[in-house]
């Protein structure tokens, strides 16, 4: 006879999961994710060898030569140049060519880029508001000179602005005024180009602010409309608001091209008269031309950091208001 403690003590103990069925499944999860993280690292590598080879190694090579006194010679050899800590940023600095760039670029951003989003935004809520069944017309004829090649339209406005036969010196005619030689003067060339680049790059400005303003809620329009607020007061009360994050990213991205300006200097003007519409950009590539690498590497990152705090002031005033 056996007592129940000794055939509990014989009694086979009942199946249950073991340590080595419940670990299966988890390493089954860890091969997986092994094999996921790989495959992801496999796709991903065209993109980091393009961006290493074009991007990232360019501007690291442009930050070096900024230190060296680099010149067309020594491409060769960019190593074996002599490093001159900062002198390249002072040459910049009492270069007066750079520093008349500097004031020209400064122009072109304090009044180019006020111009730009107030048009493309009027322009935008005018196809917002106003003109529904003509919206799609007027859309691609605003956004039209954006895709324009810069070469035609330079073209184009030098015939318009030719001091003798062109267009608007021919309407100012009509009415007894005799106009400039808008391009050739020095009082009058910086002017054409920033009408010239504000037509040419509102239509952008204008699709983006057509984006954010069907986005707005219709509902707080009405309900602003039945405490009796006009129509001025909804737009400053109701839409400016609601399409803030909208109007940063308009101002940053038109900032930083007007701090880049170099195609419309370059192709209407080459920077003339007397350096009267030179850019920053202009000047620098125009270094770079005369192989003078680590003075041309120095005017790119001082641009550089010009865009940063402009960047950085504009983010910070539209997060205090």
């Amino acid at each position: 006879m056996t007592t129940p403690s000794a055939s509990a003590t014989a009694s086979p103990s009942p199946p249950g999961p073991g340590p080595g069925s419940s670990s299966a499944p988890a390493r089954r999860r860890g091969h997986r994710a092994a094999a996921e993280a790989r495959a992801g690292l496999l796709l991903s590598l065209p993109f980091v060898l393009l961006f290493a080879v074009f991007i990232a190694w360019p501007v690291l090579q442009s930050m070096f030569m900024s230190f060296t006194d680099m010149r067309i010679s020594d491409i060769r050899s960019p190593f074996a140049v002599d490093f001159v800590g900062l002198d390249n940023y002072i040459a910049a600095f009492e270069d007066p060519v750079f520093r008349r760039s500097a004031v020209n670029t400064g122009v072109f951003v304090l009044i180019g880029v006020p111009l730009t989003i107030t048009a493309g935004l009027a322009a935008a809520l005018a196809l917002d508001r106003g003109v529904t069944r003509l919206r799609g017309v007027f859309r691609v004829g605003f956004y039209t000179p954006v895709v324009t090649s810069i070469v035609a339209v330079a073209v184009v406005w030098r015939f318009l602005l030719r001091p003798d036969n062109g267009l608007v010196n021919t309407v100012l005619g009509w009415v007894g005024i005799d106009g400039p030689n808008w391009l050739g003067d020095e009082r009058t060339a910086l002017l054409s180009l920033i009408v010239m680049a504000v037509w040419r790059n509102f239509g952008t400005s204008m699709v983006i602010f057509l984006a954010g303003l069907q986005a707005v809620d219709q509902q707080l329009h009405e309900a602003a409309a039945l405490d009796g607020a006009s129509a001025w007061q909804r737009f400053l009360n109701v839409t400016l608001p609601s399409i803030r994050p909208t109007m940063l990213f308009v101002m940053v991205t038109t900032s930083i091209g007007y701090l880049q300006f170099f195609e419309e200097p370059f192709v209407m003007t080459q920077g003339g008269p007397l350096h009267a519409t030179i850019s920053a950009s202009m000047y620098t590539y125009n270094q770079f031309g005369f192989g003078n690498y680590g003075v041309a590497g120095a005017m790119a990152y001082l641009t550089f950091i010009v865009i940063g705090i402009v960047t950085l002031a504009q983010f910070r005033l539209m997060r205090e208001k």
